[in-house]
């Protein structure tokens, strides 16, 4: 199975993560320091529920 990954374009110090769509339709966030570890997988559902919650402050401190 040939994942792409995708880092942000606003990821400048090394401390980013890599987000990728997986065949079956979920979502994979991994961290881009380390790469071997798990990915954090989410449905399409909860991806959506964070990026409207980032998109409107919700985790803003």
């Amino acid at each position: 199975m040939d994942i792409t990954f995708k880092k942000s374009s606003f990821c400048g110090d090394g401390n980013c993560v890599e987000v990728a769509a997986l065949p079956s339709g979920d979502i994979a966030l991994r961290d881009a320091k380390d790469p071997s570890l798990p990915a954090h997988v989410f449905t399409r559902a909860e991806w959506a529920a964070f990026v409207s919650g980032v998109r409107n402050g919700e985790f803003d401190y």
